[in-house]
């Protein structure tokens, strides 16, 4: 199983980007989905997740300006973000709780990160 994330960049204070990621592989279903971040000296965080039905959890500072979606039929998940802060800058990481078989067993696999700077 595989996570590509995309959409990394630099943006000016205010501004928005969209991140994206894909799962392939061999993938029986997948459960939750999230995106995640790390800042330099500091650990990583949860952003946001979306479960299979939809329900989403945020992290307190970014709730009203970011929006995570996923395809379940594509194994898709994207991290719509506005109004950035240069707070938010940080390697954003994808993740997905994937089952390979039919059995409900789900291990996290995570995609390579990319780069969100933000610059005041």
């Amino acid at each position: 199983v595989q996570l590509q994330a995309c959409g990394g960049g630099l943006v000016q204070a205010g501004g928005s980007l969209r991140l994206s990621c894909a799962a392939s592989g061999s993938i029986f279903s997948i459960s939750v989905m999230g995106w995640y971040r790390q800042a330099p000296g500091k650990q990583r965080d949860l952003v946001a997740t979306i479960s299979r039905d939809g329900i989403t959890n945020y992290l307190d500072s970014v709730k009203g300006r970011f929006t995570i979606s996923r395809d379940n039929a594509k194994n898709t998940v994207d991290l719509q973000m506005n109004s950035l802060k240069a707070e938010d800058t940080a390697i954003y990481y994808c993740k997905a709780d994937v089952s390979r078989s039919g059995f409900q067993i789900y291990y996290p696999y995570w995609g390579q990160g990319t780069q969100v700077t933000v610059s005041s």
